[in-house]
């Protein structure tokens, strides 16, 4: 039974995913510790600062399987601590002395740090891998539908004609700035903590130093230039980076709903024979996924102000920031990778209806073309004296029956400068995309 939805079994794969579910496990929680203490024994016995025999054993022993959780659990709530258990239960499982020498030097947090950040490590590697395919999903499309005229629009109106392929191609630009900025931040964020009680390596003195920077050899990790014991601001800024990203899936998804209306119906996201889309209305073909992934955007974001509590840590140590830590890490990849994973597969997966993208072009009746009548009329008229004319003559349109064309060749203004073939060109959408085609090549382009 679970209170969570991240956990549910009903509910875990809309508002998570397996790989998440499994990275931030118990198991694999208590395992990452294991491989700190064991990197730390190994490294040290290199030093000549435990034995190596003591170190071989700990290494040995150091497998989650050979832990019993439930004991685990019971003293970690006796204690109220999370590695002194640990600790005991891994001499408990050692041969001879060699559980004597886990955690030389070290202080919990270190553990617990670097602990996290090798699973931060392998949740941002599923991440990157989803957002990588998201991208390639996204740069097909923009590259297969760089000619197909469709509207623009601002707020939330018919504006001026666009390509579907611009439109993806702005979706996939920023798609791939985000890889760049998980790219970026992996320095600042995959660092491990090694630094004893207070951040000073004060039980190792001299030899702390040589062991931080061979452990973290060891893991695979960035060594910090100082302790991050109360310095939290990598985690916030991951938090920011993903609010970012799942901000921009959360738009596109939002996008394909609001074009998937029955009244504009020019996407419509993946659908299969047997999903359901009311209880009371059979014909009903809901954005499920999409609307899935706009909440899930929401949710990451409501995370941020929580990571930011971070930053503000007291003195060298504080379990506080350690708790909000462990309650909001896991839910935050497991949201972020969901929301990323399903606009990846709405993509792969895409109706584009270019039927009804052309339709649209022409509801109002040559509106959407002012902007080219105004621009042609400005040489004779002036820009400004344009824009007067041109809006009388399309705020009578939009308040009776008829066309733009016959409304221009109706005014004299108009009719003295333009011929009706000129109109005729000029309120042809599919030559006023301007560099759309050009843009998306730059896009596509990489």
């Amino acid at each position: 039974m679970s209170a969570y939805v991240i956990d549910s079994v009903l509910f875990r794969d809309q508002f998570g995913t397996a790989a998440m579910r499994r990275i931030f496990s118990d198991e694999t929680t208590v395992q990452r510790w294991l491989d700190v203490e064991a990197a730390l024994a190994k490294v040290q016995a290199e030093l000549g600062i435990i034995p190596r025999a003591a170190a071989d054993e700990i290494r040995r022993k150091a497998r989650v399987e050979l832990i019993d959780l439930g004991e685990l659990k019971a003293e970690m709530d006796r204690t109220a601590h999370p590695i002194v258990p640990l600790l005991r239960a891994i001499k408990k499982v050692c041969d001879g002395d060699a559980g004597e020498y886990v955690h030389w030097g070290a202080t919990t947090q270190d553990i617990v740090d670097s602990g996290t950040v090798l699973q931060l490590r392998d949740g941002l590697d599923e991440i990157e891998r989803d957002l990588r395919g998201l991208l390639e999903n996204l740069l097909l499309l923009a590259g297969t539908y760089r000619d197909q005229v469709m509207v623009g629009r601002s707020h939330g109106q018919q504006a001026l004609p666009i390509t579907f392929g611009y439109k993806v191609a702005v979706w996939a630009e920023e798609v791939r700035r985000n890889l760049q900025r998980l790219g970026q931040m992996r320095e600042r964020v995959l660092v491990g903590q090694f630094a004893g009680a207070v951040g000073t390596l004060s039980a190792l003195a001299d030899s702390g130093l040589a062991v931080q920077e061979a452990l973290f050899r060891e893991l695979g990790l960035g060594c910090p230039t100082i302790a991050w014991h109360v310095s939290r601001d990598g985690l916030a800024e991951l938090a920011g980076v993903l609010a970012i990203c799942t901000g921009t899936v959360g738009k596109i998804a939002h996008e394909i709903y609001a074009l998937q209306k029955t009244e504009i119906g020019e996407l419509e996201e993946p659908f299969s024979l047997g999903k359901v889309g009311s209880s009371t209305m059979p014909h009903k073909r809901n954005p499920a996924a999409c609307e899935t992934v706009v909440a899930l955007a929401r949710a990451v974001r409501s995370i941020v102000p929580l990571a930011l509590e971070g930053v503000l840590a007291e003195h060298e140590r504080d379990k506080i920031v350690l708790q909000t830590e462990r309650e909001y890490l896991a839910r935050l990849f497991g949201l972020s990778h969901a929301a990323i994973a399903k606009t990846r597969a709405v993509t792969a997966g895409l109706t584009v209806r270019t039927g009804h993208m052309e339709a649209n072009l022409y509801l109002q009746r040559g509106l959407l073309l002012s902007e080219a009548v105004m621009m042609r009329l400005s040489d004779a008229l002036g820009r400004q004296e344009a824009h007067e004319v041109v809006y009388r003559i399309c705020m009578e349109v939009f308040e009776r029956e008829g066309t733009l064309k016959d409304a221009l060749l109706a005014d004299p203004t108009v009719a003295s400068r333009l011929s009706a073939g000129e109109i005729d060109a000029l309120l042809d959408p599919k030559a006023y995309t301007g560099l759309a085609g050009a843009f998306v090549d730059r896009v596509t382009a990489g």
